[in-house]
């Protein structure tokens, strides 16, 4: 009996489910996303993947070993601030937090016009108002010494307070209690006496438990959304695991994290889910380069809403652990991606004062554009622009499940921005794609060139629904090494997030220097006990809380493989580093030698060899333990290949599109109907249901034998 991954991914506009077999055989589903339940959307989309086989979801359901979701359901509740009503209690004097915030955190998101300008800076609303921030007396110092005692009876008052403001939680974040959480401690404690007394009970978050890490401001941030807007979407997940066990499921549904694994829905820390749909096109990039012995990927993905970009070099992606996401600066681990608010659905304007073209950040999301009569927009996107140049088949999105009005959008590119500027519509609208491929060339350019890499040396990967419409555009005179669209583009990022591991991350601040063994031997020798202690005494810790978490989805603890890393830094500098060890504890002198070779090597891909500065000493500020789960991933199809030519039943048709000022005849192909080894020459246009694949003039994809296709620049 064939045994089935099923991953799915709630984007912005469509919702993408992927299933794929034992033998490699795979499907891509996909439905319009519908945010108020993503359940929905979510059935919608495996009946549309499903149906592809001829079979329904309560046939195949019941062989799925494995679910995943990645989706955007939390990020959206924090958006729309429609979380929980929380109480905060901070250490007194810092009760404006949220009223100050960061100075970055007010340009967060703008452009770079924007960024330059203080006028246009803004303060986030706060996640709690000022009334619900209480502060309490009490003085942990930097080396977790109690300078002043708790003032117990203003924790009581303070809970006291929240209470009666109706609060639905309590989230605790004392100065430096990722040193020592015995305030927090002593807080939680007061706090539960109060409940008892009052008749009430709320959930309390501590930062010492859910994420003793240093910098104050980015760990409140992500304590209280954890609180927020974590907690909240547990039903969300928990529709989605209902939905499939109505068809059949048996499977425990996980979630895509933001370090690149999977962890339950039942998690503690669930605000690491916070983005996942990006991240599983960057896991899923990995898995597919190390089957195709690919180290060095530039992962590129254009959905309805923007463009995330990140890069893989050696078969690794790096994380960032002080990302921004919504305007917040958090505390997390993020797999390093840079996203640009630019996708096929974002909104095409023109400025008023300058009559410069201007597109996004905002986008018309799933309701596609103005060639969308129910969706009510009433601004012309990108897909408008796709449409009347005939580079999208307006009767065949979703593989024909919507109809799109080309005269809508013609009519819409003519008044808003071709009659304006006093060209031809045909002309704007194509002169508004070279815009964008342009902008996304120059994000990827500087991505690459940014980190002193060569394109030469990398290949890149172009996935997500536009992401096969454009990567013609933005990739040309790049000269990568390769370019490959996988046949099922549009659902990568979910097809990722079933390549992805069960994984744990946990780490703790621990903030321990060591000097450089060869320019201060004794000062080495004298700080190993120290150094070594607190390293080992992290690691034990955070071993015992990963297998806690593991342990509420009944996995056996001999089923766990401990990954120990440590993030380190040159004393003095502000940006560390992290590296994995191969020992779980540090016993001897060498294994302290072997840790800094490690982040030398690492510091000098990450940064320069010329900027190593040993004189300096090693600073360790945080300990970490990935504890990883190996579980079944997608075999790669692998088919016999044929001739360059394709089959006659795979033409659909000869269709017109306006290509460098005229109109070009352009053959039609159907995807499904492609065999391997077959070869496309532009101009040509070859469509599936859920994405379309531009070959413009200039420029050939050949089919390889695991169905991925490989463009190249005849002209380059």
């Amino acid at each position: 009996m064939n045994q089935f991954i099923m991953s799915m991914d709630a984007g912005g506009t469509m919702t993408d489910t992927f299933f794929v077999d034992d033998t490699g055989r795979f499907v891509v589903g996909k439905a319009q996303t519908t945010p108020a339940d993503e359940s929905i959307g979510f059935g919608r989309s495996v009946e549309d993947a499903l149906a592809q086989w001829g079979q329904a979801p309560e046939a195949v359901f019941p062989k799925v070993a494995t679910g995943i979701y990645s989706g955007t359901s939390m990020l959206n509740r924090l958006l729309e601030r429609k979380g929980r009503r929380l109480g905060v209690i901070v250490t007194a004097g810092m009760e404006d937090y949220f009223q100050l915030e960061r100075g970055i955190q007010t340009y967060l998101g703008y452009s770079y016009q924007d960024r330059l300008k203080v006028s246009t800076h803004r303060h986030n609303q706060p996640l709690v108002p000022r009334e619900r921030m209480k502060g309490v007396r009490g003085r942990i110092d930097l080396f977790g010494t109690e300078a002043i005692p708790l003032y117990e009876h203003e924790a009581e008052a303070a809970v006291a307070e929240l209470l009666d403001m109706d609060v639905e939680g309590i989230v605790v974040n004392l100065l430096f209690s990722y040193v020592n959480g015995a305030h927090e401690n002593a807080v939680k404690e007061a706090a539960l006496k109060v409940m008892e007394r009052k008749g009430k009970s709320v959930p309390i978050y501590l930062s010492s438990e859910l994420y003793p890490v240093m910098q104050d401001f980015a760990r409140l941030n992500t304590v209280t959304i954890e609180a927020y807007a974590a907690e909240p979407s547990r039903g969300q997940f928990q529709k989605i695991a209902d939905r499939a066990r109505n068809f059949g499921g048996q499977f425990e549904l996980r979630v895509m994290a933001s370090h690149g694994g999977t962890i339950s829905t039942e998690a503690r820390e669930l605000a690491r889910t916070l983005i996942s749909g990006p991240i599983g096109g960057m896991v899923g990039a990995r898995y597919l380069g190390a089957e195709l012995g690919i180290g060095n990927i530039v992962c590129s993905d254009i959905g309805g809403t923007s463009f995330d970009l990140g890069l893989i070099t050696g078969g690794e992606f790096t994380t960032k652990t002080q990302p921004d996401m919504a305007r917040f600066v958090l505390k997390l681990p993020l797999v390093d991606i840079d996203s640009v608010g630019a996708g096929t659905g974002s909104y095409v304007r023109l400025d008023p004062i300058s009559k410069r073209i201007e597109f996004g950040p905002d986008s018309a999301g799933s309701r596609i554009g103005m060639c969308f009569e129910q969706g009510g927009v009433d601004t012309p996107t990108l897909s408008d622009c796709n449409i009347i140049l005939g580079n999208l088949n307006p009767n065949n999105f979703l593989g024909g499940e919507v109809i799109l009005n080309r005269e809508r959008s013609y009519q819409a590119i003519k008044e808003r921005i071709a009659d304006p500027l006093g060209l031809d519509p045909y002309d704007a609208a194509e002169g508004v794609l070279q815009l964008f491929e342009n902008h996304l060339r120059n994000e990827v350019y500087a991505r690459v060139f940014g980190k002193g890499y060569s394109p030469e040396d990398y290949t890149l990967f172009s996935y997500g629904g536009g992401g096969p419409m454009h990567v013609a555009g933005y990739t040309k005179g790049l000269n990568f090494a390769d370019v490959l669209v996988p046949a099922w583009a549009a659902g990568f990022s979910a097809f990722g997030c079933a390549c992805a591991d069960f994984e744990y991350r946990l780490d703790r601040t621990v903030n321990v220097a060591t000097a450089s063994p060869d320019l201060a031997p004794a000062a080495f020798e004298q700080g190993f006990d120290l150094l070594s202690g607190a390293v080992n005494a992290g690691w034990e810790g955070l071993r015992a809380k990963v297998k806690e978490e593991f342990a509420k989805s009944g996995v056996d603890a001999g089923q766990i493989e401990y990954r120990h890393c440590l993030r380190l830094q040159y004393v003095g500098q502000l940006n560390d580093v992290e590296i994995e060890l191969p020992f779980q504890a540090v016993r001897r002198a060498d294994d302290i030698r072997e840790i800094i070779e490690r982040f030398e090597v690492a510091y000098s891909k990450e940064f320069s060899r010329s900027a190593k500065s040993p004189e300096l000493g090693y600073l360790v500020t945080n300990v970490l333990v990935r504890g990883v789960v190996k579980v079944m991933k997608p075999a790669l199809p692998n088919f016999p290949l044929h001739g360059p030519e394709p089959l006659r039943d795979a033409l659909k048709e000869i269709r017109p599109i306006y290509r460098n000022g005229k109109w070009h005849d352009a053959r039609i192909f159907h995807m499904d109907d492609l065999l391997p080894g077959n070869v496309i020459t532009g101009p040509a246009v070859i469509e599936a249901a859920s994405t379309t694949f531009m070959v413009p003039p200039g420029a050939e994809a050949r089919l390889d034998q695991h169905l991925i296709f490989h463009l190249r620049h005849l002209e380059d």
